[in-house]
């Protein structure tokens, strides 16, 4: 007896435990859970990182570029000895001699270089920052639109996780029912009255829900660790959703909601970026016809024994003027082809606006479609409960068989199943509005 109270005790600790460790998650902590460790909202963020780093690159472009070189040279050819003296300051009156000049002794030379380039005018520098702002900027919206996917996916699999669990609960009282009508066919038989078919029905049908409900089972196990995974939670978390989400209240449709819609959705930021690029994309190919100017200036030291020493120094300095008179009709071809592309972004905007247009209004359309669902469901598993109690009292004074009775609680089932699943589907419909509208993070985190 005192192993036994043991073993009570520890096993009751063990479930207070399990109990304390159970987190019991909202739909706002989901997301915002989500928002903080999804791996590809993570992703989209270092891309968009990466990305601003392009606009420091094309910065840069501006300033000037400082190069550090050092140089060993050996060499018996008259006119590269003849510049390593003259470098080095060592040329002399001997070194005119044809005999030096034509066959002159293998000579070494050490050369310390620092050069300097600066762009003054570069036409392609300014449309080539304005392509990495936009490339940014793209990256940015990616960013959005990943939150707003992902918390959506959140969102849907949170219902999914509450509509099993609600079909399992659904199911248990299947079981139950199930086994009430078989232990009523029980006692009729056992009584005289019954037949021993219902009682074989009764139990038939008993096993057909039970594989019903193993399923349902399964299925919110496997709801749990597709949300666990979204939101960065340790499968083997034990955790808990809140109860089923009511009706998510959306605004009535309006020209404002249209025009909001159209300036929040990220499709239409990015194709309306990706027709900013293209305009950016045509200057740049115009660019190419311009001329460019730049400075440069250098210092070299050179040495004939060894490097980073001085034997002779010298420097200079210059602006240079760059012109592409004519390349083969490569820039014409670069322009009309920037041209096309702003055309295509152009198409492109405008069949996003129409498709943004029309995923809004069906949003809508769904939502009143699933309203209407959702009260049918509701009345029709009021009149299957009523018409399970009817036929129970029938059959219990042998008005009804048990076919009858075991039609109807099938009926029951389904419609009880049924109603979970309209439940979770205008909670899905309401979720899918503030999506369409571009808005949803911001309206499920209110």
């Amino acid at each position: 007896m005192y192993r036994i109270l043991i073993i009570y005790a520890v096993l009751l600790l063990s479930a207070v435990t399990v109990e304390a460790e159970t987190v019991t998650l909202s739909l706002k902590d989901a997301i915002n859970l989500a928002l903080e460790n999804n791996n590809q909202v993570k992703a989209a963020h270092f891309s968009s990182q990466a990305a601003q780093q392009g606009i420091v690159a094309a910065n840069s472009r501006y300033l000037p570029a400082i190069q550090f070189e050092e140089t060993a040279v050996a060499s018996n050819s008259p006119t590269n000895t003849f510049m390593m003296k003259l470098d080095e300051g060592r040329f002399t009156q001997n070194d005119f001699q044809i005999s030096s000049l034509n066959n002159p002794s293998a000579a070494h030379d050490f050369k310390t270089a620092l050069s300097l380039q600066q762009p003054l005018f570069v036409p392609s520098l300014s449309p080539l920052k304005e392509m990495a702002v936009k490339d940014a900027r793209k990256s940015e919206l990616q960013l959005e639109a990943s939150r707003q996917g992902i918390a959506f996916q959140v969102f849907f699999t949170y219902l999914e996780v509450q509509k099993s669990d609600a079909q399992l609960k659904a199911a248990d009282k299947a079981v139950a029912d199930a086994r009430e009508n078989m232990r009523l066919a029980k006692v009729r038989t056992s009584s005289g009255v019954g037949l021993r078919s219902d009682e074989l029905r009764s139990r038939t049908h008993l096993s057909m829900i039970e594989q019903k409900q193993i399923s349902a089972y399964n299925n919110l196990i496997l709801a749990r660790m597709k949300l666990a995974m979204l939101i960065g939670m340790p499968e083997d978390k034990n955790f808990a959703v809140s109860g089923l989400l009511g009706s998510i209240e959306v605004p009535a449709m309006s020209d404002q909601v249209i025009s909001e819609t159209l300036l929040n959705r990220v499709e239409i930021k990015q194709s309306n970026v990706d027709l900013e690029k293209s305009d950016a994309a045509l200057r740049l190919a115009r660019s190419a016809y311009l001329p460019t100017v730049g400075a440069f200036a250098s210092y070299q030291l050179n040495a004939k024994d060894a490097p980073f020493t001085s034997d002779n120094d010298a420097w200079s300095a210059g602006v240079s003027l760059k012109w592409n008179v004519f390349d083969g009709f490569r820039r014409g071809s670069e322009r009309k082809r920037a041209l096309s592309g702003q055309s295509a972004a152009r198409e492109m905007l405008e069949s996003a606006t129409k498709n943004v247009r029309y995923q809004l209004k069906e949003s809508y359309l769904r939502r009143q479609e699933a309203e209407k669902q959702l009260e049918v469901a509701k009345h029709a598993v009021l009149d299957a409960e009523e018409t399970v109690r009817l036929l129970t009292k029938r059959y219990e004074n042998s008005l009804a068989t048990m076919v009858e009775l075991l039609d109807a609680q099938t009926a029951l089932n389904q419609v009880r199943a049924n109603l979970v699943e309209t439940e979770a589907g205008y909670a899905l419909a309401g979720g899918q509005v503030y999506y369409m509208t571009g808005t949803f993070v911001k309206e499920m985190l209110k």
